[in-house]
């Protein structure tokens, strides 16, 4: 037998440790990183859909205010309040979250009604927003349905900007 050999044959046997230091995570260890990670995520989800919802209801707010506006200007220039397509707006928000409704009401006004569509149609407290003239006023109205009845604490919830 060569040394060669002998040396091959005992490193074969008897393989070389590595120092606790570099030997990496066990999978216990890492199966409790990962059902840590598990429970911080499912904690922490609920807040981050709310937000994402409080952010594209700006999206509804924008597109309402924009077809004010229009209303405005079309009533400026002609004997009464128009639709959508009088005002030559489109039928969905400029991020396409809602679902936009202009028609007038029987009090000289109109009413403008913003309807989430998609994933934002999860925001039921706020998944309707209206926007009224009725006698001269502005009326802002919420709801998780066409009614738009919330109370008021809801509506100024779904309105704040």
């Amino acid at each position: 037998m060569r040394d060669s050999d002998h040396t091959l044959d005992s490193r074969l046997a008897h393989p070389r440790r590595w120092p606790s230091a570099t030997r990496g995570f066990t999978l216990i260890e890492s199966m409790v990183a990962l059902a840590v990670a598990g429970v911080l995520s499912s904690i922490a989800y609920p807040s981050v859909e709310a937000q994402v919802q409080r952010a594209r209801r700006s999206d509804a707010l924008v597109a309402l205010l924009q077809a004010q506006l229009a209303e405005e200007r079309h009533r400026a220039n002609n004997a009464g309040y128009g639709s959508l397509a009088d005002l030559g707006l489109r039928d969905t928000s400029p991020a396409g979250h809602y679902r936009l409704q202009a028609a007038p009401n029987g009090s000289g006004g109109y009413e403008l009604v913003a309807g989430a569509l998609a994933a934002q149609a999860r925001d039921a407290r706020c998944r309707y927003l209206r926007l009224s003239l009725v006698d001269g006023s502005l009326v802002y109205a919420s709801g998780s349905d066409a009614t738009t009845a919330n109370d008021a604490q809801a509506n100024r919830a779904c309105w704040s900007r």
